[in-house]
């Protein structure tokens, strides 16, 4: 898989990254000239990055309702290892704001092709020595992503695997592999994970969804937006999913979907909701 090197520095002063988006600020302002893919948002000179192949629990969800999160301590502890990794250390908040780190910054570079559809950049996140040049085209292999901070977030279990089509068959089977090797070890979130449950994931209204189930976030979200646009239960659901897009593949028999919905359950009573496939088995089509 070929990817675009671009050198810079990661951002989290005033800022709210979690377990899955920081800050980047390139060495050459017109790095992203250099990228074939969706044009990169650039805002004063940093962009927001979304770690590829990976999804943390959410500190802040806001699309169709007011901010929402899902139970802090994973989506904290996410937020913690991310900006450990990075190189980040003493990090202080006001409430989901750094106000304080040392350093103010740290040096790294990421590996993209271009941006999601909100302009965010979709990228793997490395740290010390760049493998290549600036504004390089990579060949990213298993061992270079094994350096990189997706693989890690995977590997600590404070994350799950969500693949978008694009990103290599061999990587993806990698990070999959890894995120499996985290859940049969118990770390990180997997112990308290729900979305597969076969009794799934008690939803007694929104409360549920933020101090109370762990569950895969696009899950979440698809949730929150049902609250937020139908109603505070899970009469509807399937129907609401079946109206939202989601268009995907499931591995490995390579099923096509157009959305979430044969992918979900409602079960116990109309009670609890759950998902029949493994999260790293999806490959979902980016909206």
């Amino acid at each position: 898989m070929t990817l675009t090197l671009i050198q810079g520095s990661y951002q989290v002063l005033g800022l709210q990254p979690d377990g899955d988006t920081v800050a980047f600020k390139p060495t050459d302002p017109k790095a992203f000239d250099k990228v074939d893919g969706c044009p990169v948002k650039v805002d004063k000179g940093t962009v927001r990055l979304r770690l590829e192949a990976i999804d943390a629990l959410e500190t802040h969800y806001s699309r169709t309702g007011p901010n929402v999160h899902q139970p802090l301590e994973f989506a904290h502890r996410a937020a913690e290892e991310l900006l450990s990794f990075l190189g980040f250390t003493g990090v202080r908040h006001n409430g989901e704001t750094v106000t304080d780190a040392s350093p103010k910054e740290t040096p790294g570079f990421i590996l993209t092709k271009g941006a999601d559809k909100f302009g965010r950049c979709v990228a793997l996140l490395g740290v010390g020595a760049p493998p290549s040049p600036d504004g390089s085209q990579v060949n990213v292999d298993v061992p270079l992503l094994r350096t990189t901070a997706n693989h890690h977030m995977l590997a600590t279990g404070l994350a799950y695997p969500t693949f978008y089509k694009g990103f290599f068959p061999e990587l993806r089977a990698e990070m999959a592999a890894v995120a499996q090797q985290a859940r049969a070890a118990g770390l990180g979130l997997w112990p308290s994970d729900v979305t597969n449950s076969p009794d799934g994931a008690v939803i007694t209204g929104m409360s549920s969804l933020t101090g109370d189930v762990v569950i895969l976030p696009k899950l979440f979200r698809r949730l929150v937006d049902h609250f937020n646009l139908v109603g505070p239960s899970l009469n509807g659901f399937p129907t609401f999913l079946a109206g939202g897009g989601d268009e995907l593949v499931i591995e490995p028999a390579g099923t096509q979907e157009l959305s979430l919905k044969p992918l979900v359950e409602i079960v116990n009573g109309d009670t609890a909701v759950r998902m029949i496939a493994a999260p790293e088995d999806l490959v979902f089509t980016e909206g």
